[in-house]
């Protein structure tokens, strides 16, 4: 996507058509749009081809893009799960993985990142009723990788808003409750993770129910991604009214949200009430 953005800045500075650029690779309109929507993949001869045409003909300048198009040829760790991961996620992963900013907000669960192995374990498992244990474990070990986001050595920042009902909510069972909200109460002492708790006292938040997340990249050349999970599939919004609006709202919920202080402590008597 990131590619695909940056060769349709190109071509657009260039006051070039898709049916234009299509020509130089011998290609349809359609295959540029899929090209520029980072929905397919990209061969290295397209792309050289593509900058020439748009006037980037110094080598120096060409390398970066061209070296940026072979790494995007080249499957992210979370392919190895492909057997689990369906293909309306699998976009979400690649996304999550390059994002330097994730705001979220969660209604019923813990955010998925911020999950204990066995709390995840408790809510995948009746998610998938009758499939067999391997594939279960399968899908509990993608969730606890995917966790690695925030621990690595340039981490992500994390900033999540979630329901008060979250803390309460038995998943697995007290051990598993107690377990995970320690954890939680580990998570918001680093740097560049924030949590808020949507307390009860708030009435009804500014958001739908659901998970709701917003990510940003670091080069600055991909736009802001609004990510909204369904039950079978999700949606991906990058129009600027779109993410805008999804913006505002997660403004709005940080300001109703418990500050991160007062959070904290929810967290710490949430724990010892459980």
């Amino acid at each position: 996507m990131l590619v695909g953005a940056q060769l349709r800045r190109l071509r657009e500075n260039g006051h070039i058509t898709r049916e234009e650029a299509g020509e130089a690779i011998r290609a349809s309109h359609s295959k540029i749009s899929r090209l520029e929507l980072g929905r397919t993949g990209f061969k290295q001869r397209d792309v050289a081809d593509l900058l020439t045409l748009y006037g980037v003909v110094d080598d120096d300048e060409r390398a970066p893009l061209l070296a940026l198009a072979a790494q995007a040829n080249r499957p992210g760790w979370w392919h190895a799960y492909a057997d689990v991961v369906p293909s309306w996620f699998d976009a979400y992963l690649g996304l999550e993985q390059a994002a330097s900013l994730i705001r979220s907000y969660d209604v019923q669960f813990v955010p998925e990142l911020l999950q204990t192995e066995e709390y995840a374990r408790a809510l995948i498992r009746p998610a998938c009723a009758g499939a067999p244990e391997s594939e279960i474990e399968r899908r509990v070990a993608l969730r606890m990788e995917r966790r690695r986001l925030l621990t690595g050595q340039e981490p992500a920042t994390l900033w999540s808003v979630f329901d008060e009902a979250v803390l309460h909510r038995p998943v697995g069972g007290p051990k598993v409750l107690r377990d995970q909200i320690r954890h939680l109460t580990e998570v918001a002492e680093l740097g560049h993770v924030t949590l808020q708790v949507m307390p009860f006292s708030a009435g009804a938040a500014a958001a739908a129910t659901g998970t709701t997340a917003i990510l940003r990249f670091p080069e600055g050349e991909l736009p802001d991604i609004v990510y909204l999970e369904q039950l079978t599939g999700a949606l991906y919004l990058d129009k600027l009214a779109d993410v805008e609006r999804y913006w505002h709202v997660m403004n709005r919920l940080g300001i109703e949200a418990e500050q991160p202080a007062a959070t904290t402590a929810l967290l710490h008597r949430a724990l010892k009430e459980t």
